[in-house]
């Protein structure tokens, strides 16, 4: 279980993460001469929602790099009261420098979508590409932040007793980042998901660190303007937004304003959205969203890469295993259920 400590603007932090790369299941360290993808999770669900892409043989063609955010798994490191995506950004630039690992194509989901692009702003000399699957909107929809602060509320009136945690106030909360991950799905692998983050969150979220969660699951989205034209203008790289098509939380209008805008500044940004997908896409419609972020990197690729390995292991392969999970990964390469907008 790999930990590396550094300190960030935010403070001190220990980060858990992953490397894997074609030959290895758990690397100490890149292959320095293939593409290397830096994958952002969500609010509540640390790294191994990426689990799908780490048992990819198509995606293993290349170094994967995950990592869990400040109050997230296996990390430790307090939140600030100011933390938002700047503060975000800044963890995984010194997160970057390190592990010492070059300019990545980094792949952020929902919040790690936003976090993904303020990067490439910051440092548009640590991103190759940016693919943001289902990214935030301009501003936070009213509803959806009101959902929000009540899972917020839900998960706080379960930790009122820190030796007996409410169970029902508990399960709400547990549900309501269900519904908004995946429409209330209850897949295998989605059930396997929930029994490896609940023990995080329940010794992150604790009642003394409170403040912090609310931190990163309401303030975070809520407290957040568009970027202005002239900040995004220093972004070097191509993007690529995956709108989800059946997310309840943000439907593909929004996405088109953040197209529209980025297009204003005058980037190099496309919209593709998959049929059917609920906001935390990449877990149920692992094949379609894998095909494209492969399709970027090897895009952006100037040498040739090796073909992909026969035969993969995710580092969270155990874990989900020992939550009765098996892989996941679907061979089905088509990509009918995309579309480009």
């Amino acid at each position: 279980m790999p930990f590396v400590t550094t300190k960030t603007p935010s403070g001190p932090a220990t980060f858990h993460y992953n490397i894997s790369t074609p030959t290895r299941t758990s690397a100490t360290r890149i292959d320095p001469s293939l593409p290397t993808i830096l994958f952002l999770h969500p609010v509540y669900v640390s790294q191994h929602i990426f689990h799908p892409q780490f048992c990819d043989p198509k995606l293993r063609r290349f170094n994967l790099v995950g990592y869990d955010a400040r109050i997230h798994g296996k990390t430790k490191g307090d939140v600030p009261s100011d933390f938002r995506r700047a503060e975000a950004a800044e963890d995984v630039y010194h997160f970057m420098q390190a592990l010492s690992l070059p300019a990545c194509h980094v792949v952020g989901l929902s919040l790690g979508a936003c976090v993904s692009l303020q990067l490439a702003v910051a440092h548009p000399d640590k991103v190759l590409s940016l693919s943001m699957v289902s990214p935030l909107p301009l501003e936070e929809p009213a509803d959806v932040a009101e959902g929000r602060t009540e899972i917020y509320e839900c998960w706080a009136e379960s930790q009122q007793d820190p030796d007996n945690p409410d169970e029902d106030a508990l399960l709400d909360a547990v549900c309501g980042a269900l519904q908004l991950g995946f429409n209330g799905q209850r897949t295998k692998l989605i059930q396997s998901m929930i029994q490896l983050t609940v023990p995080d969150a329940l010794r992150n979220w604790t009642r003394d660190r409170l403040e912090m969660f609310h931190t990163v699951s309401v303030k975070f989205f809520c407290d957040r303007k568009p970027h202005p034209p002239a900040l995004l203008k220093q972004i070097e790289c191509p993007i690529t937004l995956i709108n989800c098509g059946a997310d309840i939380a943000y439907p593909i209008a929004y996405a088109q304003e953040l197209l529209d805008r980025l297009e204003d500044a005058g980037l190099n940004v496309r919209l593709l959205s998959v049929k059917d997908a609920p906001h935390f896409g990449t877990v149920t419609h692992s094949a379609e969203i894998n095909k494209v972020i492969h399709d970027v990197v090897i895009g952006g690729t100037k040498y040739p890469v090796p073909p992909a390995p026969t035969e993969v292991v995710s580092p969270f392969e155990e874990d989900f295993a020992a939550m009765g999970c098996p892989s996941v990964v679907d061979s089905d390469d088509s990509d009918d259920d995309m579309f480009v907008l």
